[in-house]
């Protein structure tokens, strides 16, 4: 991707607040009053293979920027209670499952690697006991590397994992130090290498941009340490302030960060960089090798995303179990308890520790299709959609979005015709507003100081 020369002017029209769109519409639509009954119709309606997804809350210590759901604590044993509970839930989705297949596992977090390795054998007994795992199914696993020792990396081996993501997010010292997480560079070097002599066969490396005290020349340096790394996949996320919902941001003075004209340079030099040597700018934040499945994917036109961000599985069949867990299977959407004890509360009770969902209409399924097409392959063919969706005047049923295109398309962001809508190169940085357009959701303001900035 070319250099962009970035503008004030532009940045000010176009960073609003809006989605990431790992969903539409997005958790925020999820409703308390959402009859619980309607997973177990949702699952007995489908057979196709899912995404399994299990949340491990847990943390050692806090990490300032994170606005994950997650429980700091030092105390090893509350693990042995979760995975208690989260026997009892994979029990009660074993019923309503039967023999359906699940084609990936990830354990996200939080950090999954607070889990000592007889913690994590006994997950994976739970996982393959309850659930009908593919022999080749993807394993995947987010890896703090101050919690990951060469044993215990060989144990998730072993375990049968096959993709790591490790979380570095920046190897500049004082950033480290202002976000609490500081880890040694060495350290990353040598789990990167044992990673690859045990054969995992792709490894991820996070970075974030927009952390306190970064600036373009430490930040660049940060990015060529991932480069000398040569992982296989790189995410670079944006990091959201929010510090009214997350208490741990509180601790980052707002005078540290990065303003809105720097954070899009961070942004600028990672893709310029990490395209320059080799990678594919999967788009808005994934980088991957050519030759990786993700970027094959793209390639091909079968790219999808979902809750965990840019996806090969379907995007309509993820499972989540754990406390603050989002499924979305077939339309229906659903979210488990957030807090702990609620979580608890429910599985000691018997029931799905469900508290929200949202079955998607008509017209959202019709909206979700179209901004995963746009988020994940920058455009779209409209006779084709119109054909595969009977709209009869594709325009006339988006009349409104048209008319909120207009400056996108005066802007160089976006090219409109009457069979195609393309999203530029300039324009796939400013993708989330681009499909915000698109979302009939977004037009109650009260509902955009919720999320982020999109840049």
């Amino acid at each position: 991707m070319s250099a962009v020369t970035w503008s004030q002017a532009l940045i000010d029209k176009y960073n609003i607040n809006g989605p990431r769109y790992t969903s539409y519409p997005t958790a925020l639509a999820l409703r308390d009053d959402f009859p619980v009954r309607q997973v177990a119709a949702t699952l007995a309606n489908t057979d196709n293979p899912l995404c399994l997804y299990i949340h491990l809350p847990f943390c050692h210590k806090l990490c300032y920027y994170c606005g994950c759901n997650k429980v700091i604590t030092r105390h090893q044993h509350k693990a042995d209670i979760y995975l208690d509970a989260l026997a009892k839930e994979m029990a009660m989705y074993q019923q309503l499952l039967g023999s359906r297949a699940v084609e990936q596992v990830h354990l996200g977090g939080g950090t999954p690697t607070f889990l000592t390795e007889i913690q994590l054998s006994r997950l994976m007994e739970l996982i393959n006991s309850h659930f009908s795992v593919a022999t080749d199914a993807e394993l995947s696993i987010e890896i703090d590397p101050r919690s990951c020792s060469d044993d215990k990396l060989r144990h998730l081996r072993q375990l049968g994992f096959n993709r790591v993501s490790y979380g570095i997010q920046d190897f500049d010292e004082k950033v480290q130090i202002a976000i609490n997480r500081v880890q040694d560079t060495a350290l990353i070097k040598h789990q990167l290498e044992l990673s690859r002599e045990l054969g995992f066969g792709s490894i991820n490396l996070d970075l974030i941009y927009g952390l306190p005290y970064q600036r373009p020349e430490t930040f660049l340096a940060s990015i060529e340490q991932v480069i000398e790394l040569a992982p296989d996949r790189i995410s670079l996320f944006s990091y959201a302030h929010l510090p009214q919902r997350f208490a741990g941001q509180r601790k980052i003075p707002d005078e540290s960060l990065p303003g809105a004209p720097v954070k899009l340079e961070l942004m600028q030099l990672g893709i310029t960089r990490f395209t320059a040597a080799g990678y594919q700018f999967i788009g808005m934040d994934h980088f991957a090798k050519d030759d990786d499945e993700l970027a094959m994917a793209q390639q091909q036109g079968r790219l999808q995303r979902n809750f965990q961000g840019y996806t090969t599985a379907g995007q309509d069949a993820l499972l989540g179990l754990g406390a603050s867990s989002i499924s979305q299977i077939d339309g229906v959407l659903w979210q488990n308890a957030k807090d702990l004890p609620d979580y608890y509360r429910a599985i000691k009770q018997g029931d799905l520790p469900v508290v929200k969902g949202f079955a998607l209409s008509a017209d959202d399924r019709l909206r979700a299709a179209l901004i995963s097409q746009l988020i994940c392959h920058f455009e779209l063919d409209i006779p084709a959609f119109s054909k595969q969706w009977e709209l009869a005047d594709f325009w006339d049923y988006f009349a409104a979005a048209r008319q909120k295109l207009v400056p996108f398309a005066e802007d160089g962001l976006v090219d409109i015709h009457a069979e195609r809508i393309q999203v530029t190169a300039l324009g796939r940085l400013w993708v989330r507003s681009i499909c915000a357009c698109f979302d009939a959701y977004l037009s109650d303001q009260a509902t955009a100081p919720r999320y982020s900035k999109v840049v």
